[in-house]
């Protein structure tokens, strides 16, 4: 199902703390009943390329919703790394899983949705993906594109704990897509997610792509591969048909 004509716009949903989130929000422009997605940015926060790809959801068939993780802490500058960074790990985890959660609910509560939710995160958003899948129950399918410090070497107050060390909590499919030539996560902290999903009996379909490293889908950056990224736009389209459908 291709559906051109969309609706997009800023909007604001509420987090469990009371915080009113940004976030771009689109869907088909079609009547009907939808799945919904949250598509979780990466470290240099809600930029046009994300809002693109919650657009491109919508083309497909879903509400989407892209939140500001960076809300209440105010965008990094992109072109600065340490500014990234510092951002990036300045939001604590527990913060980014009621974001995420409270956006969750947010599209089931839309009167065009089919009742499910899915999530899809890039490199840090990747991250989030598979604790969201790990940590709340309105999330019905998940898919984790190059997460990163999935394994961590250090916990923080900010990050308490490794996103490994939550897999026995993982209640819904995931699909996981990793590149060979990606630092973090390298192909050994993917192939011990494997292990683990293994080891605990869980649903998930798991990818490691030749030829590609770190932000192999995004389109706007050097490290875009585009044999792997239309090969994973297909695997997630049948994934959440599979999995978030209303039947």
């Amino acid at each position: 199902m291709y559906l051109p004509e969309i609706q997009s716009s800023m909007i604001q949903y509420n987090s469990a703390d009371g915080t009113a989130i940004n976030a771009h929000f689109s869907r088909p422009a079609a009547a009907g009943t939808y799945p919904g997605v949250i598509v979780i940015m990466e470290a240099f926060g809600l930029n046009d390329h994300i809002k693109d790809v919650a657009n491109r959801f919508s083309q497909n068939g879903f509400l989407a919703i892209a939140p500001d993780m960076y809300t209440r802490e105010g965008a990094p500058d992109e072109n600065n790394m340490d500014s990234v960074i510092k951002t990036m790990f300045s939001v604590p985890d527990s913060q980014a899983m009621a974001d995420l959660d409270s956006a969750a609910q947010y599209l089931k509560g839309q009167s065009d949705s089919n009742g499910k939710a899915g999530a899809i995160g890039f490199c840090s958003g990747g991250r989030y993906t598979l604790m969201i899948g790990c940590n709340s129950t309105n999330v019905d399918a998940c898919v984790d594109s190059a997460g990163g410090f999935i394994i961590q070497d250090e916990h923080t107050a900010q990050r308490p704990v490794s996103p490994i060390d939550m897999v026995p909590n993982l209640h819904c499919p995931l699909l996981a897509l990793f590149g060979e030539e990606d630092p973090n996560p390298s192909p050994a902290h993917a192939e011990r997610l494997q292990a683990e999903l293994d080891k605990h009996g869980k649903t998930y379909e798991f990818v490691m792509y030749r030829d590609a490293g770190h932000a192999f889908f995004a389109d706007y950056r050097p490290s875009y591969r585009a044999a792997a990224a239309q090969d994973m736009w297909h695997r997630v389209l049948g994934f959440y048909g599979k999995h978030l459908s209303s039947s």
